[in-house]
């Protein structure tokens, strides 16, 4: 019913720069709070940065300076600017939204599938 799917993954150096992307699309009624989360290997899923739909913005003290999340509220999309990306940075990158379906009332979480970030030193 809702999907979301990112892209713009990939490898880059150290020092460099890449933007995520993540399209929700399906029986979309509204969007709430949608954000970015990343798992290295071996480590828990953590929260890198979200977004409210009033273009509230939080981030992980990791990234504070070097990412910005922003939305398109109209295009239901969500960005993340990644810059001074460092070894660190490495991993899969998944966007997660509240998102109200046009069925339900309820504002169910969904993830997309991920895209890999790989930062080389």
């Amino acid at each position: 019913q809702v999907q979301l799917v990112e892209s713009g993954g990939g490898l880059v150096q150290a020092g460099g720069s890449l933007r995520l992307s993540c399209a929700a699309s399906g029986r979309i009624f509204s969007i709430n709070a949608m954000g970015w989360y990343r798992q290295a290997p071996g480590k828990e899923r953590e929260l890198v940065a979200s977004v409210t739909r009033g273009g509230g913005t939080n981030y992980a003290d990791s990234v504070k300076g070097r990412f910005t999340i922003s939305r398109d509220n109209a295009k239901n999309t969500v960005y993340l600017q990644m810059n001074s990306l460092k070894p660190e940075d490495t991993g899969v990158y998944y966007c997660k939204g509240g998102v109200q379906n046009t069925i339900t009332p309820v504002f169910y979480d969904y993830w997309g599938q991920g895209t890999q970030v790989t930062v080389s030193s």
